[in-house]
């Protein structure tokens, strides 16, 4: 997971619109926000949580007061204005837009009130083409990154200590149990337990929806398809309109003289560019047919091992290949003469000797059927290498070309980069009318796929109530069918459970070797932390041979957190690794820490400055000036690629302005607000 960009609107100390806030990835993977108390850090902190989980941290107050102040009170009583944050973010090689938004407005009361807030998502798939994902947007948030892990990677640092206070221990094996899979195999229990409910009550009763009820839902539901349709019809045009435009400004560019090189590897570039995302499309589509035509052959394999284990008994038998055959014996004993010329009557011993070989004699028919089985086998066999070895080749193609994809990304950036910054004005004034011209076909792109993702709700909903509508009342019917059904669950629960006891018995020392050696790098004391079987976090002294408990100091409290933090970010690492896909590696997470030097003395805030950019592999840090002193900006400096000033407008007549230093330059911290409102802008440092 690799956070691009943020974006607020009119979210709390937000007024308005505010710049991207793009952030570090890579070598130089830091990203630092700058601000004193009440400027927004923790709010920054927390549009995180609430947009991907629509949480908060202790320390945010007043968190129903989303909607910022001024520009709420700005519009008339009973008109509404809208809040949201808009995250962009990279996962498994798809670029996902993540926007929680929620509309407010004063009653006649003068009352702020707030709607209930919506999450909305989009996913970028490699032909670069915005569209709705397949699944609910949390289901996949939790996939990515589990809801009940998001403090370890988004969290107060200055109240960080606070995990393993006592009354909060009992809840990090509840938070570490994500990892292993435990928590799914707990929710898979639950579920079974909820269907076996489901599946007794629909023994007793299976309701019937009226058909007037379910005809006037199927003519609203067409009547908003219309209306969808027809706004789609209007993105389109516009769209269409825009990439007229960009086109007219790219052959202008073309024309204007000094750039030509410039405008000549950019166009060679945007053409490869078009060709890799083809080819990775089509790849796609081909992984897709041959999983859906050839997937089969991987689940053969215990039926082929059967089969060899038959034929192989059989062969040591001799069953197989047989001397005599029966239809042999049975000609002799047809014709009452051996091959010897002996007479064969029924009542004679020379009789009785050769039908005794008909209970020991090969069927000619059993062993040319095993000979054709084994010639089939034997090709399923060769048909699975062969498929694995096209699915692999295939994903190493993918892999490839979404490398080349990425460096021609970058190329482009570099170009755009160039022309952004040519002395040449009108050079610059027309890439910066190409780039928002980009950047509103992006948000029309992203407008359509909501269009599109509600047009394919809506019609998943009317083939669902025509169904409804022609189905005829069921009472007594699959009752047979349902008890099986309530069987098999309860056979499933036993088998997960047992799972679960396994799997926990495995990961509690991994988890704790990992928080020792991360606290041994911090830590300058000879204390050893130690998980017990609850999960719960102690700090133990070993120097006299005997294991004793030792109470953490508030500092010893917040270095211990930040190894476990750490010792969590590498589990989902591994975690994360090992869910994944053939060539496939998601395994890089962000952090995103709010003041974590707060209550450190100098020598553990320089060794915690020193780890944390080595923890994860993004990090944004949100300090003030005070905290963002000599060791700790010494240490990070190497990390850090982007730099933002939170400057904090205050209403106060005799406001005292302040200012920090950055890179030999100075920046406002505070400034006086020109209303009567106290807000926050976000500038970046050069």
């Amino acid at each position: 997971m690799k956070i691009i960009s943020v974006q607020f609107l009119n979210f709390r100390q937000f007024y308005g619109k505010t710049p991207i806030i793009y952030f570090a990835n890579g070598e130089k993977n830091t990203t630092i926000i700058h601000g004193n108390n009440g400027a927004g850090k923790t709010t920054i902190l927390n549009a995180f949580t609430w947009v991907f989980y629509e949480r908060f941290t202790s320390a945010f107050a007043s968190p129903e007061l989303l909607v910022n102040k001024k520009a709420i009170y700005e519009v008339e009583f009973g008109s509404s204005i809208e809040c949201f944050v808009e995250i962009i973010f990279e996962h498994d090689y798809k670029t996902y837009q993540l926007k929680r938004k929620c509309f407010a407005h004063r009653n006649k009361d003068n009352k702020i009130v707030i709607n209930q807030p919506q999450l909305y998502m989009m996913v970028a798939g490699d032909d670069g083409k915005w569209q709705h994902p397949l699944e609910s947007p949390m289901d996949i948030i939790e996939r990515i990154l589990p809801r009940s892990l998001h403090q370890y990677f988004f969290f107060d640092g200055e109240h960080i200590d606070h995990l393993f206070r006592v009354e909060e221990r009992h809840k990090i094996a509840e938070d570490t149990k994500e990892l292993i899979g435990v928590k799914v195999l707990e929710r898979a229990v639950s579920h079974l337990k909820n269907a076996q409910k489901s599946l007794k009550d629909e023994l007793h009763s299976l309701g019937d929806i009226t058909i007037k009820t379910l005809v006037k839902q199927q003519k609203e539901q067409e009547n908003l398809r219309i209306k969808l349709k027809e706004d789609e019809h209007l993105l389109a045009s516009r769209l269409s309109q825009l990439e007229s435009e960009k086109q007219n400004l790219s052959n202008q560019m073309m024309a204007m003289s000094g750039i030509e090189n410039l405008q000549l590897l950019k166009q060679k570039l945007l053409q490869e560019e078009k060709e890799v995302r083809k080819n990775l499309v089509n790849t796609q589509q081909i992984i897709k047919k041959e999983i859906s035509t050839r997937s089969y052959l991987t689940f053969l394999g215990s039926s082929i091992e059967q089969f060899k284990v038959i034929i192989e008994n059989l062969r040591e038998k001799g069953e197989l290949p047989s001397g005599i055959k029966k239809q042999f014996v049975a000609q002799l004993l047809k014709q009452n003469k051996c091959i010897c010329g002996t007479e064969l009557y029924a009542d004679n011993e020379a009789y009785q000797e050769v039908e005794k070989w008909m209970n020991i004699a090969g069927n000619s028919e059993i062993e040319e059927a095993s000979i054709r089985l084994e010639t089939q086998v034997n090709s399923i066999e060769s048909q699975e290498k062969n498929f694995w070895i096209e699915i692999n080749k295939h994903q190493e193609n993918i892999n490839n070309w979404r490398y080349q994809l990425g460096n021609i990304e970058d190329e482009l950036e570099k170009i755009n980069q160039q022309l952004r910054q040519y002395p040449d004005r009108n050079i610059q004034e027309t890439q910066k009318q190409l780039d928002n011209i980009d950047q509103h076909i992006r948000q029309l792109t992203l407008n359509q796929g909501e269009i599109n993702l509600q047009l394919e709700t809506i019609e998943e909903e009317l083939i669902n109530l025509e169904k409804q509508i022609k189905k005829q009342e069921v009472k007594q019917e699959k009752q047979a069918l349902i008890i099986r059904r309530i069987d098999a669950s309860e056979e499933a629960i036993k088998c997960i459970n047992e799972v679960q006891k396994r799997l926990e018995n495995q990961f509690r020392l991994a988890l704790e070797k990992k928080v020792q050696e991360i606290f041994n790098s911090i830590s300058f004391t000879p204390y050893q932390p130690r998980l017990n079987e609850n999960y719960e976090l102690n700090l133990i002294e070993n120097t006299s041979g005997i294991a004793l408990s030792v109470a953490p100091s508030t500092g010893e409290n917040q270095i211990l957190s930040l190894s476990f933090i750490g010792a969590i970010i590498d589990m989902v690492r591994e975690w994360s690794k090992q869910s994944s896909l053939v060539g496939l590696d998601s395994s890089k997470f962000p952090i995103i820490m709010d003041s974590p030097f707060g209550s450190l003395d100098e020598i553990y805030r320089r060794q915690v400055a020193k780890c944390i950019p080595q923890l994860a592999n993004q990090l944004v840090v949100l300090v003030t000036k005070t905290q963002w002193r000599n060791e700790v900006e010494s240490e990070m400096n190497p990390y850090i690629n982007k730099q933002y000033i939170l400057v904090y407008r205050s209403p106060k007549q005799d406001c005292q302005e302040d200012f920090i230093n950055i890179n030999n330059q100075q920046y406002p911290l505070v400034k006086k607000s020109d209303n009567q409102f106290e807000y926050t802008e976000i500038i970046e440092v050069n």
